[in-house]
Order: structure tokens, then sequence, then C-alpha cells
């Protein structure tokens, strides 16, 4: 009886999921840009917010990237899909992109939540853009990466030169967990 429910919870959960990309699948390309755009600006402005300093380290890195995920878990497996923006500063350069995430634990349930990179180098901006990024397993949380001070206090560094912050709607996250996540181009934006 108990195993019904849960599978009744879980198969309302795909139609949701499902409804939702449809109607998301209905937007124009121009409109999905404009909407990744608007995510993206507003996603910053509630960072700023819960992390005033971020606002100097995105403005004076060599590149960002801002996605707005979400994830459904059903019993041991869940997964995750999201879009996001990765901005070239000294250009103002575009580039769209998307994210897929698969992991294996217990849970129930439907998680939204944004993450924002932040790259001090050319070299870490253009390998995200151009090869992607692919993680497992927990991050580790980094207070500074001892150069920029409190700029990007709050933020995990994932590899040389390139920081994440992950917002949820309570706020910062303290601690980032990404399990099987991929970041690629979206070759339907570009």
């Amino acid at each position: 009886m108990r195993v019904s429910v849960f599978m009744r919870i879980g198969l309302l959960f795909v139609i949701g999921m499902m409804l939702a990309m449809s109607v998301a699948g209905a937007e124009s390309v121009g409109e999905k840009r404009q909407s990744v755009r608007k995510m993206a600006n507003d996603t910053l402005e509630r960072l700023y917010t819960v992390h005033p300093s971020a606002r100097g380290a995105v403005e004076n890195a060599v590149g960002y990237a801002v996605f707005s995920s979400y994830d459904v878990k059903i019993f041991l497996f869940g997964g995750g899909r999201g879009r996001g923006l990765a901005v070239y500063n000294s250009s103002g350069e575009e580039t769209f992109m998307k994210m897929g995430q698969v992991g294996v634990g217990l849970g129930l349930g439907v998680k939204n939540y944004s993450v924002i990179f932040v790259f001090e180098t050319d070299k870490a901006f253009q390998k995200f853009i151009h090869q992607g990024w692919e993680f497992g397993g927990q991050a580790t949380a980094a207070a500074t990466d001892g150069v920029n001070g409190g700029a990007l206090q709050g933020a995990v560094s994932i590899w040389p030169g390139a920081w994440m912050y992950q917002l949820t709607d309570k706020g910062l996250a303290l601690e980032i967990t990404g399990k099987g996540t991929r970041y690629y181009k979206d070759s339907e934006l570009n």
C-alpha cells in the first residue's frame, strides 16, 4: 500500500515535469534567449543581495556563467536540467548553455536552485565554454583564494581560476554537491 502511494506521487512529479517542458518548448528561440537573459540578471541581483561582495567578483572577472536548474528526486534516482548564460566580460559576448544532472540517493521531491560561476582567467572561461564541465562528488568550500580577499567569500573553488556560488530559495548554500552534472553549449540558442 505504501509503495503504491509513493508510486502515485512519483508519477505526478513526472507528469508535472513533462507538462512544464512542453509549455517551455512553445517559445520561439528569441523568447527563450530573452528568458535566459532575464533569469541571469535576476539571479545575479539575488546573489548580490545575499552576498554583496560577489558583485565586484563578477564584474572584475574575465567572465561568468549563470544557470537556473531544477532537480527531481523519486526514491533512489534523481535528475535535473537547466539553462544558462555565460558572458565574456570584456566583449559582452554571450554563450547560451544547458546543464544536465543525474544522481543516486534516497529522497523524494523537487528542488529549484541557481548556480553562478566566476572565471578569473581566460583559460578557465574558455575551458568551460568549449569543453563544458562535468563533475561528481562534493566540492570543498573555500572562503577566499588568498588574492581577492573577501570578494569570493561564500564561493567554492572548482578548479584553478574558477569559482562557483549556489543559491537556493533560502539563500546561499554552504555546501555544493554536484553528482553527475554536465554543463555544455545549447545548440538551439547559439
